[in-house]
């Protein structure tokens, strides 16, 4: 039975939606739920940051910025302001959806002379462009769900994690700038990421749920700790810092071009259906409905949200938001469901994001470190896709569509030459897999006879 049919169950909350507990009660959540979420929020800046070659004062800013917005849209999304936002304690967060496409596209315009910061601008005015689709979206929620069904969802998912793995492995070899300097796939650089891997892998077995809800953290804490002893921690650019950073709108510009639109429409459409799925998944854990009014209202308000908060992100120079599936496990760790405790959250993150000294203590992890987490956090997107297939009916029609978006989405990214004879404009759309892939799925679930699922 789908989550439209039924009713959520009664929960054991200790805390349920509309209650506020006791203020040492309400930090210490909060801080659960930051740790939870802090890691994914910072990896999105770091790689992008990564590839475009950002210098050590670019990188922090771009941390700080998506902190910040993380923040100041986390407090839109729980407090609920008229139709905006969904009234739960759902977190917003950087999402890793964008990473491949983001890099795609500045790494397209850098190579015909463009800057960082030109590429950069170009992103962020795709961005927010792009964010209006969420906004749309959320007023015809229904029909959207009518056309990305879970079979073009979860072979997109797939994709993304599946092209996310070469930016991982990349990072675990010593990054971008190690092809330069020579260390490229160096036995430090691997080992590094080895002790970050096998420590989030220990942590991640352990029988205590605190311990398995940090295991990110505590993984790259170690990496930390090794890279000061190795030397490898530059802390240089804390000296250039104030003390406080000042949210610059529009600080490295902002432009457009439609040749490089669609694998962003076609990214925020995945995520609105993304952030269908862990709406009702916090709705059905702090004992809302999961169908009826009420519930099509938290949608709608969410995915408005969504939207403005992306809009708002690109603005401010940080990357697209969307809620964050994380945070339903401390949810159900904690037994706290209360969406006050989300103006909390908010407001801790939005204080990290004004603090530069943050950004820098992030910025300085090497590459190899952060390549030993991300390696297992995009294959877990790849293997979240996976579970969106499983539960698909695989007929010779869902069979059909998964093969050719599969194959195509994966021929493109493995081999990005095939687009070279064609004009400019269909070769920029289609230089993405995630939206050569996407498209395919969209178009042959829309055009093939046979039930959609």
């Amino acid at each position: 039975m789908s989550p439209q049919d039924s009713e959520a169950a009664p929960t054991d909350l200790i805390y349920g939606l509309e209650d506020q507990p006791p203020l040492q009660k309400t930090l210490l959540v909060a801080l659960q739920h930051v740790f939870a979420v802090f890691v994914g929020m910072v990896t999105p800046p770091l790689l992008i940051a990564g590839a475009l070659k950002l210098d050590a004062t670019q990188t922090a800013y771009l941390v700080s910025m998506s902190l910040f917005v993380s923040g100041l849209a986390t407090v839109l999304q729980t407090r609920r302001i008229g139709p905006i936002g969904s009234g739960l304690l759902s977190i917003q967060g950087t999402s890793f959806t964008f990473i491949a496409p983001i890099i795609a596209t500045a790494g397209a315009v850098m190579s015909r002379g463009a800057t960082a910061s030109q590429a950069l601008a170009l992103v962020f005015g795709l961005c927010f462009a792009g964010a209006f689709v969420v906004i749309i979206a959320s007023r015809f929620i229904r029909l959207a769900s009518s056309v990305i069904t879970p079979v073009v969802t979860g072979t997109v998912v797939t994709l993304i994690g599946l092209t996310l793995i070469e930016v991982g492995m990349v990072s675990v070899a010593g990054g971008y700038g190690a092809k330069d300097d020579g260390t490229f796939g160096s036995l430090q650089n691997l080992g590094l990421a080895a002790l970050v891997l096998v420590t989030i892998l220990a942590f991640n077995c352990s029988r205590r749920p605190n311990l398995r809800m940090l295991s990110v953290v505590i993984g790259l804490a170690a990496g930390y700790f090794a890279a000061l002893l190795l030397g490898r921690l530059d802390l240089g650019a804390m000296r250039q810092m104030p003390l406080v950073t000042v949210p610059l709108p529009f600080r490295f510009g902002i432009s457009f071009d439609w040749s490089y639109f669609l694998p962003f429409v076609l990214m925020y459409l995945i995520t609105v259906m993304e952030s269908v799925g862990d709406l009702t998944a916090t709705s059905s854990l702090t004992g809302q409905p999961v169908s009826g009014p009420q519930y099509v209202k938290r949608l709608q308000g969410g995915l408005l949200a969504d939207g403005i908060n992306s809009a708002v992100a690109a603005c401010l120079n940080s990357f697209p938001s969307t809620t964050f599936a994380q945070n339903n496990g401390v949810i159900q760790l904690t037994g706290v469901g209360s969406r006050y405790i989300g103006m909390f959250i908010g407001g801790i993150l939005m204080v990290l994001g004004l603090i530069p000294a943050v950004g820098v203590l992030v910025q300085a992890l090497p590459p190899p470190a952060l390549g030993g987490a991300t390696l297992i956090m995009f294959g877990m997107v790849a293997a979240a896709g996976i579970r969106i297939l499983s539960r698909v009916q695989m007929n010779r029609r869902n069979g059909v569509i998964l093969a050719v978006s599969l194959g195509l989405g994966l021929g493109v990214t493995l081999v990005p030459d095939v687009t070279a004879q064609l004009p400019s404009l269909v070769r920029s759309m289609f230089s993405s897999g995630i939206a050569t892939g996407g498209l395919t799925a969209l178009l042959l679930n829309a055009l093939l006879p046979g039930e959609r699922a």
